[in-house]
């Protein structure tokens, strides 16, 4: 079917689905049909869980994952241990670490990873915040667990050539990962 064919209101929405990463025109044109054939109390409820998002949730201010309080509940938990922690690219990564169990530290999410090619420097990802908890909660380990993606190895590299100097033994996570996968 023609773009050009489509209500405005449809074509409207699937410019926005796929806005989103991953989606393309086809599957947001997928998407948009399913909401159109669906009932209006299930949309309803589809918007008011997207508002809810917006409005409910934050970012730590300590770690920078995702929660509902500031701190977030990792950084809270008390039977976790300060003096380690595992520097992750993005809160999808701390969701996949948690799956997993086996890590009882905390977290620190940069949002994202050092690309000089697109831009990308240390004052754009959350290092800055790293550095500044080190010495009030005495975190003697960080662990960083960036993608073994090439700007992942980069940001590793760096944040090791950073961290080192002030103290804190830098040590990367396990290389169970193939090169070029994500955490998640």
């Amino acid at each position: 079917m023609a773009e050009s064919s489509l209500p405005p209101a449809v074509v409207a929405l699937q410019d926005e689905l796929s806005r989103m990463p991953g989606i393309g025109k086809k599957s947001a044109l997928r998407m948009a049909m399913f909401l159109l054939k669906s009932n209006r109390d299930d949309v309803k409820r589809m918007a008011r869980a997207v508002m809810d998002v917006k409005d409910k949730v934050r970012i730590c201010s300590i770690c920078g994952f995702i929660s509902d309080t500031d701190p977030c509940h990792i950084c809270q938990d008390a039977k976790r241990s300060s003096r380690m922690v595992c520097v992750v690219e993005q809160p999808t990564d701390v969701i996949a670490l948690e799956k997993g169990g086996v890590f009882n530290g905390k977290y620190h999410v940069l949002g994202g990873v050092l690309a000089p090619l697109e831009g990308t420097g240390p004052e754009d990802i959350n290092i800055g915040g790293l550095v500044k908890r080190l010495q009030p909660e005495g975190i003697e380990e960080v662990i960083v667990a960036t993608n073994p993606t090439p700007e992942g190895e980069q940001t590793a590299f760096y944040l090791s050539k950073v961290l080192q100097p002030q103290g804190v033994s830098v040590t990367r996570i396990a290389r169970g990962i193939p090169v070029g996968a994500e955490l998640e």
